[in-house]
């Protein structure tokens, strides 16, 4: 008997925009602790788009509209939990973030006020070349 095949994990993360140039960010409750852009697991039989309208809505309340793709971070070391593969959506939504389901808080911060030291998994990254892409049009080269 072959063993089982090990793959990588698919995930959503979401770069929320709020009016006033603000992006949402939550902060985990659970390990690795830490401020993260919302998102999670894809589900089973779930469409890409439709985890991360799902997983943003869960984590902090708000109803997102995707604007965008954003890239696909697929580094093995990027979750210290297992390897992971993420496809990263821009999307945005009105009203005020809140916390729930696995986020112990959700804010939105001003774009140049963000934590991204604070950041867990490779979202500092992510939030780097996001914040690249709004000031100069560039995207991330694979």
């Amino acid at each position: 008997m072959a063993p089982p095949y090990k793959n990588p994990t698919p995930t959503v993360d979401c770069l929320v925009e709020l009016p006033g140039e603000r992006l949402v960010l939550i902060r985990r409750n659970n390990e690795p602790i830490g401020w993260a852009l919302p998102g999670g697991f894809v589900d089973e039989g779930e469409p890409l788009h439709a985890a991360c309208v799902r997983e943003v809505r869960e984590e902090t309340g708000l109803a997102v509209e995707l604007t965008e793709q954003f890239f696909t971070y697929s580094d093995p070391a990027r979750d210290p939990r297992k390897h992971t593969i993420s496809t990263v959506y821009i999307g945005h939504a009105q009203g005020e973030p809140r916390g729930s389901d696995d986020a112990a808080e959700a804010r939105g911060f001003a774009l140049d006020a963000l934590p991204l030291d604070a950041l867990v998994f490779d979202h500092a990254t992510i939030v780097s070349d996001y914040l690249t892409y709004k000031r100069t049009g560039q995207r991330r080269k694979i």
